[in-house]
């Protein structure tokens, strides 16, 4: 592939140059901004959505529209500090009208992300979605049914998928069993492996 992704004597700084001026499919033709991603470096959780919106399109961030804030509300509900995780999408243009991108868009932009996850050394890999998580794990059943679930991925690295926030805006609900009861319970595991992980490298 031509933008040559492999790790090897590649840092996050030069990848992201080559992710902003990428010109390989089509979406670059309707965006303002590619979307790198952000975060720490290295980062023992990375956090993979399906791709930018509006909000992201016109600032350059990851998820900084009402997803991007419903996340952070999320995150903060168990102190998980954004600065100490890394988020980034499976494609890095918005796809117009925030469409899902289609699996050519996806595979053009994969060995970008590849790369990422190569680089900031997740232990963790949330998928944000059905899109996100079955892009990486193709036989993974539907979201309902995945997410709250530790998978395995490539390399032993752990994959969880979790709903995307924008599900939860659609759903207000707090009731049990509703997807914001359910995300509750699920970003409270990732806090735990958190924890249990970093209690084990302190000991």
């Amino acid at each position: 592939m031509e933008q040559n992704t492999s790790s090897q004597a590649l840092t996050l700084a030069a990848l992201k140059p080559r992710v902003l001026s990428c010109a390989l499919c089509s979406l670059h033709e309707s965006r303002t901004n590619a979307v790198f991603g952000e975060g720490a470096d290295p980062a023992e959780v990375m956090f993979v959505g399906e791709g930018p919106g509006e909000v992201e399109d016109n600032t350059g961030r990851p998820f900084v529209g009402p997803a991007g804030q419903k996340l952070d509300e999320v995150l903060a509900s168990v102190e998980i500090r954004r600065e100490d995780v890394f988020i980034t999408n499976i494609v890095k243009c918005r796809p117009p009208g925030n469409r899902v991108p289609s699996k050519s868009e996806m595979e053009v932009c994969f060995p970008y992300l590849e790369a990422q996850i190569a680089l900031i050394k997740p232990s963790l890999i949330v998928t944000l979605g059905n899109t996100s998580t079955q892009w990486l794990l193709p036989d993974a059943p539907g979201i309902t049914k995945s997410r709250g679930t530790f998978l395995t991925w490539r390399g032993g690295i752990q994959l969880f998928p979790m709903f995307h926030p924008s599900y939860l805006l659609r759903y207000p609900s707090r009731e049990k069993g509703s997807p914001k009861y359910l995300t509750w319970q699920d970003i409270q595991r990732v806090k735990a492996w958190l924890d249990e992980r970093r209690k084990s490298e302190s000991s």
